[in-house]
């Protein structure tokens, strides 16, 4: 390994970045929001060098951080490629959620979990429909209200840039195939359920780090926009008291959080003549929570609301940075 660049950036004051998949859609976001950014120095590899396994190698073990945005094998691959053990990695994919020796990347995922993330040299960044669905729940499996053999069921709609490249090509290669009223082909104008046969790929995270002994009944859906996210659960209590308590649980447990927001019970608010805009956090790495009751109080809705890319990705993923580093948590972040 190259000393010489080690050097430079502890002389300077400045930490050396790389991300190994720069021009995936999670890679390409985290390179343009470390763009502004004076603490650090992003390498980069020479785009037809980028499938060179030496170069990325020789690039990987320079940097002091490591954004891994590969699919689950290539990760695994480059995880493996790290003899430097100064080298910190944020994986982007799946490959290593439920990992033992990883630490999941969702800072306020539970009291003292900030600092596994902040002492981990391995972290695997969380999916976006998982950050939001476990924001809701953890605090209430962790509280009693919601029992661990529970099957919870959840619907979560994004933006089609959840998709990635090919996804986000299919519906901007129809803009103008129809009417101005309508920019997308017919079938892609209306909402989209997928995963139909019950086992998404966050899954096993959701259900890990929810603390639930069961999977969650979970159905995504992608909608015609290009980002933003929101996941809603029903719940039903035992007293007319529960929806309360939901709100109140979820309020203390993200009382003193930069980035997350319990928004009032019922937050009229929050809807715009009784519709939910699931783009609402767009642009930040802000997530809202919600509870809307039922009259009677024993159910109670919640909805936790992020934008895909931000939060849920390549915002997550520079949080994580700024923990590992020693850094401002929020610096370079957006709260809305």
């Amino acid at each position: 390994m190259p000393l010489g660049l080690v050097y430079v950036s502890r002389m300077s004051g400045k930490h050396l970045i790389f991300v190994d998949g720069q021009e995936g859609t999670t890679g390409l976001k985290i390179h343009e929001m470390l763009a502004p950014r004076d603490d650090l120095e992003v390498l980069r590899i020479d785009p037809e060098r980028r499938k060179d396994r030496l170069e990325r190698a020789r690039l990987i073990n320079e940097a002091d951080l490591v954004f891994l945005c590969l699919p689950d094998t290539a990760s695994r691959e480059a995880a493996q490629m790290v003899v430097n053990p100064a080298t910190k990695l944020i994986d982007a994919s799946t490959a290593f959620r439920t990992a033992p020796d990883w630490v999941y990347g969702l800072a306020e995922l539970a009291p003292g979990h900030r600092e596994k993330i902040q002492t981990s040299r391995r972290v695997a960044n969380p999916g976006c429909h998982a950050t939001a669905f476990l924001l809701l729940v953890r605090p209430l499996v962790d509280a009693g209200l919601v029992e661990r053999s529970q099957v919870i069921s959840a619907t979560s709609i994004t933006g089609f840039s959840g998709g990635g490249k090919s996804m986000i090509s299919e519906y901007e290669g129809s803009l103008g195939a129809s009417s101005p009223f309508t920019p997308f082909t017919q079938e892609l104008s209306a909402p989209r359920p997928y995963a139909l046969g019950l086992a998404h790929k966050h899954l096993p995270e959701m259900t890990a780090h929810a603390g639930l002994g069961v999977s969650p009944f979970f159905v995504p859906v992608v909608g015609p926009f290009y980002q933003g996210l929101m996941v809603s659960i029903a719940l039903v209590g035992l007293d007319s008291a529960y929806a309360v308590r939901v709100h109140e649980c979820l309020s203390g447990a993200y009382h003193s959080e930069t980035f997350v927001r319990v928004l009032p019970m019922g937050d009229p608010q929050a809807s715009e003549g009784g519709f939910f805009n699931p783009q609402r956090c767009n642009h930040t790495n802000r997530a809202d929570l919600l509870v809307f009751p039922s009259q009677c109080g024993t159910r109670a809705l919640l909805i936790a609301c992020i934008d895909n890319l931000g939060k849920g990705a390549s915002g997550g993923a520079v949080q994580n940075m700024n923990l590992m580093l020693g850094l401002d948590e929020a610096k370079g972040l957006s709260s809305g």
